[in-house]
């Protein structure tokens, strides 16, 4: 860690750069969301089926691990907070993306079940939970005036990665076999992002002499000003409503949809969809995700944002009625867009709210708690479903049993209304 923070920007000034150097940490902080996918459930579902059918272990039992793996993660992904906060970016992401390397690698590798409960431990905390959270804490560090903006640009790279690794999943698998695709994406993992981090990502503005979201380093436009008392420690954050209400709001969408994407190829295997046609509704999400964060954006910074939150939470139903009556190829379809756009518009909208709420000082320790939630509501998607279905003998009653979750999300979302700190917290 010394090595990272004692690296200084000898190379290059940042302070040189004709433009605000926070649209370089930009697409750094989106390249981290995007090379998560082998931690994220869309891309470990097309393992699910291979993986099965070679190992000879039953869905239930993968159902298990995956739920246990994740669960455990989520207990590491506060750490990961507070080490964002204390030593920043640079050298959170360096770590995470060589862990997460690593740990895809012993993923490939797997010979038991413990051992593939190891591996879904790792994959699950350093990339669907810590690279998230660093990429879009990075985003909230430089962006203040333009947050929705460049918070929809940064959320872009998750529907981008929704569309680009099912496709290459399923064709590395077809071609090398499951563990190769493991060892594969481990690599791309690490010689992408370790050079990203030490050399792009910075801690903040403020580190290296600028504002942040003042256009550029020589412009005479400054930006809304901000103070510490805009700032929320995690202690005050949790004494108010708000802070569980957001809490609340991010459970339905973290398990649903992961339980959704988890059993996909064999959910749409029983409407009569084969595992290619399956894969590109898969992959159909993502572009709908794409006009769902440009969306979620824009109207952030046009209304409140807990009027965006209660439209995903919206969509999230009507997604889960067209799974059960899903009959014919254009059903489908209609389903993957209408969850990928939802996820979109929900993720930006997420991502934006928690740091203009709560403020940028503790964003990191603060989004550890809430993506602590986001994970372990993640861990207990597809269990519940796999058990409903094995017992019903298809996927509607689990389906209809989740319903009632995003419609009262739904109503919940217009109480989330922005905190207020009390003096006698300070």
């Amino acid at each position: 860690m010394k090595f990272l923070t004692g690296f200084q920007s000898s190379r290059f000034s940042v302070r040189s750069f004709p433009f605000y150097y926070g649209w370089i940490i930009l697409p750094a902080a989106a390249l981290a969301t995007f090379m998560s996918a082998p931690g994220q459930t869309y891309g470990v579902s097309v393992f699910i089926d291979p993986m099965i059918d070679d190992l000879g272990w039953s869905r239930n039992l993968i159902s298990s691990l995956y739920t246990g793996g994740s669960l455990t993660a989520a207990c590491l992904i506060p750490f990961v907070g507070k080490v964002l906060d204390r030593f920043g970016g640079r050298v959170t992401l360096t770590t995470v993306a060589a862990l997460f390397g690593i740990a895809t690698f012993l993923v490939g590798s797997v010979v038991s079940p413990l051992h593939l409960f190891i591996g879904i431990f790792a994959i699950r905390a350093f990339g669907q939970g810590s690279l998230q959270l660093i990429s879009t804490t990075l985003v909230a560090m430089w962006f203040v005036r333009r947050r929705g903006r460049a918070m929809a640009l940064n959320t872009l790279a998750s529907p981008a990665s929704h569309a680009v690794f099912p496709v290459l999943i399923f064709f590395l698998i077809s071609s090398f076999g499951w563990r190769s695709t493991w060892m594969i994406l481990g690599t791309l993992v690490l010689v992408t992002l370790v050079p990203i981090g030490v050399l792009i990502v910075r801690r903040s503005p403020e580190s290296v002499g600028l504002e942040p979201d003042i256009g550029s380093a020589n412009a005479s436009q400054k930006m809304v000003p901000t103070t510490r008392d805009d700032d929320w420690m995690l202690g005050q954050a949790m004494r108010v409503r708000t802070f569980w209400i957001l809490l609340f709001l991010g459970l339905p969408w973290s398990m649903i949809s992961t339980g959704l994407t988890f059993h996909h190829i064999d959910l749409l295997g029983t409407k009569g969809f084969d595992v290619g046609l399956a894969a590109a509704v898969l992959s159909f999400m993502a572009p709908m995700g794409l006009l769902g964060t440009v969306l979620a954006g824009f109207l952030c910074e046009k209304i409140p944002e807990r009027y965006v939150l209660a439209a995903g939470q919206a969509l999230l139903a009507v997604s889960l009625l067209c799974v059960v009556f899903m009959s014919e190829t254009w059903h489908g379809f209609l389903y993957g867009g209408m969850l990928g756009f939802g996820t979109g518009a929900y993720m930006t909208t997420t991502n934006i709210i928690w740091p203009n709420y709560f403020g940028r000082a503790n964003i990191g320790t603060i989004k550890g708690i809430v993506q602590t939630g986001m994970v372990a509501s993640a861990a207990m998607g597809p269990l519940p479903i796999s058990i409903l279905a094995s017992v019903s003998g298809n996927y509607d009653i689990p389906i209809l049993t989740l319903l009632v979750i995003p419609i009262c999300a739904c109503i919940v979302s217009f109480f989330a209304i922005p905190p207020v700190k009390n003096p006698s917290s300070e």
